[in-house]
């Protein structure tokens, strides 16, 4: 994309990975769309404001005084004017021309709400493991998709239509981090929206060895039983609960992770709807995949 018509603006949520960012930043300032990038930062203690203020002055800083997870995201959207939005995290870069493509391909389908692309994980440019079932996903869709209909999506590999994302309400502040798309993306179908994957798009992504993997597969197992909740009927709801039951590790991280989620079953209830049948069915068609995932293992 050239001159001076950006439909695609980058929004990045980071904390404390000043190094990784900066390398992110970049790479992704080096792109020839030249997108309007926002760094939605949550209360970083290393450095990375007065890092992006020195070396990346065009960047949007928003310096949030607490860390609100995910919900930064939700920050950086706001601070768009955009009518596409496509996310990164601190250690994830958009390959040359994808963010213009994906435009191409939003432009003149409007119930697309989203496109995921191609993970490749580097140093060494290998597949991401979620990216065979992104490819082989056995949601029928409308011919008219770009690529395969999904179910859900990753937001660190997703370009989404900003109007969508608004309309929606964005992440849930309840689920703060972790499995957050999964929500977001059952109500986006529920209001009548597709999301696609679309193999020439790529996104590069050097795993961070700054994280806390325990937290956040505690954050994650929380997460689904919540969404579970929250939006599947009651046979699915508990054939999903008890296969996590089953499955996840058996320590103080999974055990936290079920005492949470037990912990908000009241506003869960109150705030229960469950999806259209229309959209239950293709949830339905997930779970085998789900059962059997390599890319979907609660470790760490």
């Amino acid at each position: 994309m050239t001159g001076k018509h950006r439909p695609v603006g980058v929004v990045i949520a980071t904390r404390d990975r000043v190094d990784s960012l900066a390398v992110t930043l970049r790479r992704l300032l080096a792109l020839p769309e030249r997108p309007p990038v926002v760094v939605a930062d949550n209360a970083s203690s290393d450095g990375t404001r007065a890092m992006i203020t020195e070396r990346f002055p065009e960047v949007r800083v928003l310096a949030l005084p607490v860390n609100r997870g995910a919900l930064a995201r939700n920050d950086g959207v706001r601070a768009l004017d955009t009518p596409y939005v496509a996310f990164s995290d601190d250690d994830s870069w958009w390959a040359p021309g994808a963010l213009s493509r994906a435009a191409d391909l939003l432009d003149p389908r409007d119930r697309l709400a989203a496109v995921t692309a191609r993970i490749l994980v580097e140093p060494h440019g290998t597949e991401d493991p979620i990216v065979e079932e992104l490819r082989n996903s056995p949601i029928p869709g409308p011919r008219w998709l770009p690529g395969p209909a999904l179910g859900s999506f990753l937001a660190a590999a997703t370009v989404l239509r900003t109007e969508a994302f608004r309309a929606a309400g964005g992440f849930c502040p309840r689920l703060w981090l972790g499995g957050e798309e999964e929500l977001l993306a059952a109500d986006l179908a529920a209001d009548g929206w597709w999301l696609a994957y679309a193999e020439e798009l790529t996104i590069h992504h050097r795993p961070s060895p700054v994280r806390d993997s325990t937290q956040r597969r505690t954050h994650g197992i929380r997460s689904t039983l919540w969404f579970t909740w929250l939006r599947r009927p009651a046979p699915a709801a508990l054939r999903r609960t008890l296969h996590l039951a089953r499955t996840v590790p058996r320590d103080r991280a999974s055990l936290r992770a079920f005492g949470e989620a037990a912990a908000g079953l009241p506003w869960v209830l109150r705030e229960r709807t469950v999806l259209p049948p229309d959209v239950e069915a293709r949830l339905k068609l997930l779970e085998h995949t789900q059962r059997h995932s390599r890319a979907r293992r609660y470790t760490g």
